[in-house]
């Protein structure tokens, strides 16, 4: 049989963590970060109901005595390198899935650091003493299983889930627990009655292929039992680079649209260079006013990092979507650039990448990072009242069920 040695550990409420501590009169109070849409609630606010992605208003209506606070993405990221630096000081093999969340593999380490669930109560005292914030951990023999228990965790807890209990702790849980299973499958599954992952276990596969595709159908089936194949991995290359930008939940016009997606495309552009690396697939991702989302993407013929490439693909993807943006509001603009390469490996192409865009981009660039990124800016961002708030997206993190099994 095998050893639960997969942690999965993952940083509690961390942006409102971070600000809780770095400022003592905000401990033990409703906390959130972002006030037209809130990016992260405490565990005091999660108590009246608030959540990550809901508008100011109605966190606000929920918990009227909340404090509302900006967001430092600096101070999160400073944060985010030092958890990952005790994480790598624990194990030997650590898989960062977002800028608070990571695989280790224990494997073998037993004889000189102890079980699994030792060095899972030391790593979150680490964490803790060191970092000064609260880290839940699940331990178990999958990748899979091992999330869901650092879930079943929090806030600031330890799960073991040994081997022979298993099936016993997983099958009485909602579907929603499932890692990957968002509102749209679980809305499906809850349609043909099947509620808890005992249920969705007992199902035949078959039947779970016609509720939700093959693929998805077969993913569930697996998961539902616990059938997770995959190793922890550390090193595995980018899937894609991305950054996102919460709008608020107020009207905004075309031209303030426009200006958050040259601002998006700016930072992503550069990231992409800074890597070395280009991408042939154009993903642009919605919230709408109700906070359901969408994605909408184009496979370019030819990998690139071209701002002006990717930002006149950008603005035809928006281009299509204006009439359901007037309809249905927006609250968030999101680009991501997947089916990444690497740039030494390319034959660029003209007249897309050709020597005008680039060396335009190569001079901004290196004017940006001798004088600072504030130094040059795009004409459409001048005299522009529009205020992003943007942060680097962690784009490898599975967001749907289909993304569960891709790594």
């Amino acid at each position: 049989m095998p050893e639960a040695t997969v942690l999965h550990a993952d940083l509690d409420a961390f942006f409102a963590s971070v600000e809780q501590r770095d400022d003592p009169t905000l401990r033990g109070r409703p906390v959130l970060v972002g006030g037209g849409v809130v990016l992260a609630a405490s565990y005091e606010a999660r108590a009246f109901g608030v959540r990550s992605a809901m508008g100011g208003t109605k966190a606000r209506n929920l918990c009227p005595d909340a404090i509302i606070v900006s967001p430092r993405f600096s101070a999160y990221v400073e944060a985010s390198r030092e958890v990952f630096r005790i994480f790598r000081d624990t194990a030997p093999v650590v898989e960062p899935l977002s800028i608070d969340e990571a695989f280790l593999d224990v494997r073998g380490m037993e004889r000189f650091a102890g079980t699994p669930s030792e060095i899972a109560t030391r790593l979150r005292a680490r964490v803790r003493d060191e970092v000064g914030l609260p880290l839940s951990i699940g331990v178990a023999t999958t990748k899979h299983l091992a999330k869901v228990a650092s879930n079943a965790a929090k806030p600031d807890g330890l799960l073991v889930v040994s081997p022979e209990t298993e099936l016993s702790f997983l099958h009485p849980l909602p579907v929603e627990a499932l890692w990957g299973v968002g509102p749209a499958t679980a809305k499906r599954l809850r349609e043909h009655g099947i509620i808890t992952v005992g249920q969705l276990a007992g199902m035949p596969v078959e039947l779970l292929c016609s509720i939700a595709g093959p693929a998805v159908g077969r993913r569930l089936h697996d998961i539902s039992h616990n059938r997770d194949h995959r190793r922890v991995r550390s090193g595995r290359g980018r899937r894609s680079i991305g950054s996102q930008s919460a709008l608020g939940t107020r009207r905004r016009s075309p031209e303030s649209i426009d200006a958050i997606a040259v601002s998006l495309v700016d930072r992503v552009s550069r990231r992409l260079r800074k890597s070395d690396s280009a991408g042939r697939t154009i993903v642009l991702r919605l919230r709408w006013g109700d906070f359901t989302r969408a994605t909408r993407s184009k496979t370019l013929p030819h990998p690139t990092s071209s701002t002006a490439t990717i930002l006149t693909t950008l603005r035809s993807l928006l281009l299509t979507e204006q009439e359901s943006i007037r309809r249905r509001g927006l609250t968030l603009l999101g680009l991501s650039i997947t089916n990444l390469s690497t740039t030494r490996d390319l034959q660029l192409e003209l007249p897309l990448e050709g020597p005008t865009h680039q060396a335009l981009d190569t001079t901004i660039d290196a004017i940006r990072d001798r004088f600072g990124t504030s130094t040059i800016s795009r004409a459409r961002l001048l005299n522009t009242p529009t205020r992003t708030s943007a942060w680097l997206m962690p784009d490898d993190t599975p967001a749907t069920i289909d993304d569960l099994f891709s790594r």
